[in-house]
């Protein structure tokens, strides 16, 4: 049996472009593309924290050190410039592979720069 486990993200990165008539696919830095593990093409799942909307769609490379995360195609619909998102993507894992999984976690500065990296999110306390 196989278990889906959350295996990159990209926690609060800002939208630098939105461009309706781009093919497709959601644009990241390099360099965020990178550290967290994802392989350009892969399906992702974009979270827009700032208006509450949640789409699939799939990851391109953008320019290594530009900071852009550019929402392309329908999905531009779905977000626009300056909005926070998540960027989250997941595989599916063995019990043997799920007990020894950590998660790749990039959290990124406002200018889309990495601010730190972890392999787990800290117990939410009440």
């Amino acid at each position: 049996m196989l278990s889906r486990l959350l295996k990159a993200k990209i926690h609060r990165a800002v939208v630098t472009q939105a461009e309706l008539h781009y093919e497709g696919s959601c644009a990241i830095d390099g360099v965020l593309l990178d550290l967290a593990g994802i392989r350009e093409y892969e399906e992702i799942h974009i979270w827009n924290v700032t208006n509450g909307k949640r789409f699939t769609t799939y990851a391109i490379r953008g320019e290594e050190n530009s900071g852009i995360i550019s929402v392309n195609g329908g999905a531009a619909h779905q977000a626009d410039i300056g909005d926070l998102v998540i960027i989250a993507t997941f595989g599916d894992f063995t019990v043997t592979e799920a007990d020894a999984h950590k998660p790749r976690l990039v959290y990124a500065n406002p200018n889309n720069t990495v601010n730190h990296t972890a392999n787990c999110i800290p117990v939410q306390v009440a």
